[in-house]
Formats: structure tokens, sequence, C-alpha cells
């Protein structure tokens, strides 16, 4: 530091240097202990954050008149369902009348 300013911190390659932090096993090990004593608990999550995965994988986004997009709106509102469902069940009958 200068003496012209108290405060200051002098930023000469000389006196800034990083040190490596010892990460072994051992002192980690050590180190937790004494957060546990202290009372600090581990926060790394133990599972998978966020969302669970939907079943339904192959999500299929139609692009549609924005006539059916409204009935298959109005129709899953309805039902209260998703509209998925409306299209799904769509699909099945179209199958079954076509004999696949």
């Amino acid at each position: 530091m200068s003496d012209k300013n108290p405060f200051g911190i002098s930023i000469t390659p000389g006196k800034l240097r990083s040190k490596p932090k010892d990460a072994s096993p051992t002192t980690v090990a050590r180190s937790d202990a004494a957060a546990e004593k202290h009372g600090f608990v581990d926060r790394t999550p133990k599972k998978r954050r966020g969302r669970k995965p939907s079943p339904r994988t192959g999500q299929v986004h139609a692009k549609v008149m924005p006539d059916v997009a409204r009935d298959i709106a109005a129709e899953a509102k309805y039902r209260g369902v998703q509209q998925g469902v409306v299209i799904e069940e769509a699909w099945a009958l179209y199958k079954a009348e076509k004999g696949l």
C-alpha cells in the first residue's frame, strides 16, 4: 500500500499472488466436518431439480387454421383436458376409421 492513500491497493505483480487451494479428500472431509459442527449443511442438490419429464415425449406442434385452433381449445376447456388429449383422440378415431 502506498503512504499517500492508506486505502489504496497496490497491484504490482510481485505483491498479488494466487495460491492453489488444497482439494485433497482428507482436507475436504475435515472442512465438511467442521462446517457441520458449526451448523452449516450441504446445500448441493441431491436429485435432479426442475420439472419432471413428461411421458409424452413425441410432442407434435400442429399448425392449424385459427377456427380449428379455437374449436380444439374450446373442446379441451369444456372437457377439462389438455388440447393434446383432444388431438390424440381425434387421431385414434382417424386410425380406427382407416383400419390402421
